[in-house]
């Protein structure tokens, strides 16, 4: 639990397109009220890494002043979301002694201890290192093994990693918008803890967080996070393939996409007639007109290329069978007309948008899709569930993490 100066935390999700920041309020029963919200466009950020960082600056300083404003109080520091830095996992397992006397936190403590430090680093920076399961003598299946007896305590852990650099970048930029980091935390997990229930993290869920820069994924099963990685492809990625094809400013690129955009094809779309301006015309009657169904000609591949993306790294993970047919699609680009039934077929999933839930204190603008991974940082925050047990600093160095899938299907 992430206790500060009057029951006030933040966070912050600085994304490709959009910087968003949340202030709330601890409540009495452990959960939180959303207090202040501030959201500015992004122009720093591409693909989930700052490539500028005045800009970047800029639009962190913007979303936090209007959530500080909106909740009447400042904040000095605030979680922080990563997208960036070639999210990675990997599982590691480690064995310890406990002379055969009842086990405690502090053995608990000394195998994640002990994990961390054997793990062969590499240069990269550990974001999260959560316990997934516990077995004692050989025995498996322990959830907690606090108060059992034995003589052997193996653990596995989840070892979540990026690359250092495009991590302090945006450490930095948080830095000189006068706040300080409190944690970090992997988008994809954050939207995870904000969309999914009880079962679906327990049945075994994939989410795919469809942002502007990236598509995260994470995979929950047991009640764990278990894997996460990232495509570098986004929903920006569509706007610019608009942009390009119809020769039309990119603000008018992503209009046309919200308004008319779809990832599959309508028995309408060759009679419906959209209306292009084109670059440089400042006359709207040089405007080219269009069917609809060249845009959505030039919105699916992008989508499929997206979801194949994904399908492959899920398949070399592993998980693609492991984590079962339960998809939960969220973040902001997974709004568009037609992309769950698209990722369904690609996927062969059940999937269902995800929207964050149980929150309140959110304005209706802000409970959508979109505002998922900025919830899922104040879950993170506030409980912390799956780290109960342990705080790693992300500043420890880590190797190149390899997939975790196989080996837990081949251990478990």
């Amino acid at each position: 639990m992430a206790a500060h100066r009057d029951k006030i935390i933040a966070a912050l999700d600085v994304g490709s397109t959009k910087v968003c920041c949340f202030i709330a309020r601890l409540t009495e029963d452990g959960g939180f009220r959303v207090i202040g919200i501030g959201h500015q466009v992004s122009t720093g950020i591409k693909s989930g890494v700052v490539v500028d960082m005045e800009e970047t600056e800029t639009s962190i300083r913007a979303a936090v002043d209007t959530a500080e404003r909106m909740a009447g109080l400042a904040v000095d520091s605030a979680y922080v979301a990563v997208t960036g830095g070639d999210l990675a996992s990997e599982a590691v397992t480690v064995d310890v002694s406990v002379a055969g006397h009842e086990i405690g936190q502090v053995d608990m403590q000394h195998a994640l201890d002990h994990g961390r430090a054997g793990y062969d680093a590499d240069g990269r920076d550990i974001i999260h290192a959560m316990p997934v399961a516990f077995s004692v003598d050989g025995a498996e299946g322990v959830r907690d093994p606090r108060g059992l007896i034995g003589d052997r305590l193996s653990l596995t852990m989840h070892l979540v990693s990026a690359a250092p650099g495009p991590v302090r970048n945006l450490e930095a930029c948080v830095n000189r918008g006068h706040l300080k980091v409190a944690g970090l935390v992997a988008a994809p997990y954050a939207s995870g803890l904000a969309t999914l229930v009880e079962d679906e993290k327990a049945l075994g869920t994939i989410v795919v967080d469809m942002g502007g820069g990236t598509t995260s994924i994470a995979v929950f099963l047991d009640g764990a996070l278990v894997f996460t990685d990232v495509v570098p492809v986004g929903g920006h990625h569509v706007t610019n393939d608009i942009a390009r094809g119809l020769l039309t400013p990119i603000a008018h690129a992503e209009r046309m996409k919200t308004l008319y955009g779809s990832a599959l094809a309508g028995p309408a779309d060759d009679r419906e007639v959209i209306d292009v301006p084109q670059l440089g015309e400042a006359d709207g009657d040089s405007a080219s007109r269009i069917p609809r169904s060249m845009l959505v000609g030039i919105i699916r591949p992008r989508i499929e290329e997206t979801f194949e993306l994904v399908r492959d790294r899920l398949v070399d993970s592993g998980f693609d069978k492991l984590a079962g047919r339960r998809l939960v699609l969220t973040g902001g680009a997974s709004q568009l007309s037609g992309v769950r039934d698209l990722a369904g077929r690609i996927l062969d999933k059940r999937v269902r948008i995800g929207q964050p839930s149980g929150v309140s204190g959110l304005a209706d603008l802000t409970q959508g899709p979109a505002f998922a991974s900025a919830v899922g940082v104040l879950t993170y925050a506030t409980s912390g569930p799956i780290e109960a047990y342990a705080r790693l600093a992300a500043r420890e160095p880590q190797g190149r993490l390899a997939r975790v899938g196989r080996w837990l299907r081949d251990n478990f």
